[in-house]
């Protein structure tokens, strides 16, 4: 298993190895100890799936706030999509930058996504499985989002607005702009 930095160093891409034979392949995908070596302690505590019908199905931009601020570690078990990761932590250098990595069933790839971030994808084909691990349970009071294509993030998406397949929350989610005065005061209080 190798950890691969990305441009924001907190978000973590990680390559199982898979041992191929006649039969097919085995690979360990996760490892605590190795986990906490390269990457820190975290508990994951929650584990949720997702399956998306069609292709540009966009899920995010998500992220929970305060002391309910989720960590994730995303993988593709069937289908690929372009996992997104937005570092929403006003004291960060890399504030309102993002991580775009394509996670498959082929590739095997994860993506560690740590609090702070607000987290999406977009799936490149039909039928296509998410599973990720959390580190904090679901709290819908805690709950928050970022409109998916707004400008301002500059994200490349493989689907244009007309084309994306969204949720009633997602088509109304507020820009980032709009949230900036409330991410700070969710640091200041954190």
């Amino acid at each position: 298993m190798r950890f691969e930095p990305t441009a924001i160093g907190d978000v973590v891409l990680i390559l199982p190895q898979r041992l191929a034979d006649e039969r097919g392949y085995f690979a360990e995908t996760f490892r605590q100890n190795l986990f906490e070596q390269e990457i820190g302690k975290w508990s994951f505590i929650q584990d949720n799936q997702s399956l998306s019908k069609e292709r540009g199905t966009v899920r995010g931009l998500h992220f929970q706030r305060g002391p309910q601020s989720q960590g994730k570690l995303v993988r593709c078990v069937a289908g690929a999509i372009l996992d997104i990761a937005v570092d929403i932590r006003p004291s960060s250098r890399n504030f309102g930058q993002h991580v775009a990595v394509e996670l498959s069933e082929a590739n095997g790839h994860q993506l560690w996504v740590p609090p702070g971030f607000a987290h999406g994808f977009c799936t490149l084909v039909p039928d296509t499985r998410v599973v990720y691990k959390v580190t904090q349970y679901y709290s819908a009071a805690h709950e928050g989002g970022v409109r998916w294509n707004d400008p301002k993030l500059r994200i490349s998406w493989p689907v244009s607005a007309d084309e994306a397949v969204l949720s009633a929350k997602d088509k109304v989610r507020p820009l980032f702009d709009d949230l900036v005065g409330d991410l700070m005061e969710d640091e200041a209080s954190g």
